[in-house]
């Protein structure tokens, strides 16, 4: 089971959130979101459970707990929609009839 974690500091590492959930079960992966421009975290990531259990005992004891000073938001993830990527387009002129 994939986790979301938000509401991240921004110096969290990757190590300390796989620490931060490995004390409720066997963490499969543990990753942040950066900015693609600036490289830096965006304040949240995903950690990943090799058992659901572990994983949703994880979610009970994490979400709302302060760490760093900010209160963590951890569920479960959703997958991402298909096709992924931005909108945008459309511009140009209206047709006027």
């Amino acid at each position: 089971m994939k986790l979301y974690v938000g509401n991240l500091s921004f110096s969290t590492s990757e190590s300390q959130l796989r620490d931060l959930f490995a004390a409720h079960g066997d963490v499969t992966s543990a990753s942040l979101v950066t900015d693609r421009e600036t490289g830096r975290p965006r304040g949240f990531g995903f950690v990943e459970f090799a058992n659901d259990d572990h994983a949703r005992a994880a979610m009970a004891a994490l979400n709302g707990k302060n760490v760093d000073g900010r209160d963590l938001t951890v569920n479960e993830a959703k997958p991402r929609a298909a096709g992924g990527g931005g909108g945008g387009g459309g511009g140009g002129q209206r047709r006027r009839w």
